[in-house]
């Protein structure tokens, strides 16, 4: 186990509190979602130090900042998400959950790769996903089922399309990219950064297309009968009335989803990563 710098760790618990005061005061999160990112801030910058910090960063405020650019150009089918742009509390824990732990697995392993791949792959794959959704309106054709690869209406969970695919890539790559530069001192000169950030950027990109998958197949979807449009939100629609469960599992919702797409990239990564020491 790595011994802790407190003061890294008192500097990093007010950077937190700073980024998530300001993402408040814009709006980009709940006050549970303050709350939450403060915690996960607090964890990764007080015992990641600068790299781990600015790759959180990275996400964040590309992810949040265009949520806010694309409310507009949403706002026609935000009555089919589960949840508005501004994140609560299980929003920040599913997209960063991952990453916090393995952050403070760090701790314990302050000179293996693992923890830092595991890290970079889960916010790659939560930023691809942030970014397909939020610049996937963008394309001017309907999106496909990534199931049954049908035309479905946009905003549709488990619908992808050409913009949105490439909007998650980049993504993805923005996370790898940044892991590139801030490599983290702690690890040998000699590694090759380069193909630890490829796997990052492919762990990522196949993490959010586990989300699409999981969206077309088994994440819970619903119906409200008044306005008769399927629909995230339960167990009421934005226009009040109450959904009912048309498919998927109930307990399946967006942020459990989400959670998968982490998960799921840090596991890819991991495994990835074994296979090549």
């Amino acid at each position: 186990m790595g011994s802790v710098n407190f003061l890294q760790l008192i500097l990093g618990i007010l950077l937190a509190a700073v980024v998530a005061f300001v993402a408040f005061r814009l709006r980009s999160l709940s006050r549970s979602g303050a709350i939450g990112a403060f915690v996960l801030g607090a964890v990764v910058f007080g015992f990641g130090g600068l790299p781990w910090a600015c790759v959180l960063l990275v996400f964040f405020v590309t992810s949040s900042g265009l949520s806010g650019l694309m409310k507009r150009r949403k706002k026609k089918i935000e009555a089919q998400f589960a949840k508005s742009s501004r994140r609560d509390a299980w929003q920040v824990a599913a997209n960063g959950g991952v990453a916090g732990l393995a952050a403070l697995l760090g701790v314990f392993f302050p000179h293996s790769i693992f923890p830092w791949v595991l890290f970079a792959a889960a916010l790659a794959a939560a930023n691809a996903d942030t970014w397909a959704t939020e610049l996937g309106v963008l394309s001017k054709g309907w999106p496909r089922s990534i199931r049954s690869f049908r035309q479905v209406s946009p905003g549709t969970s488990g619908g992808i399309s050409l913009m949105g695919t490439l909007a998650a890539a980049a993504g993805a790559a923005a996370i790898a990219l940044t892991t590139r530069l801030v490599w983290p001192t702690s690890f040998p000169a000699n590694m090759e950064r380069w193909s630890f950030a490829l796997i990052i950027f492919a762990a990522g990109l196949i993490g959010s297309l586990v989300d699409s998958l999981l969206g077309a197949t088994v994440q819970g979807i619903y119906n409200c009968p008044v306005c008769d449009k399927e629909t995230e939100k339960h167990p009421k629609h934005t226009c009040g009335n109450k959904t009912v469960l048309i498919r998927g599992w109930k307990w399946m919702n967006n942020d459990v989803v989400n959670l998968a797409c982490t998960g799921s990239a840090a596991m890819i990564a991991f495994i990835w990563v074994a296979l090549l020491q």
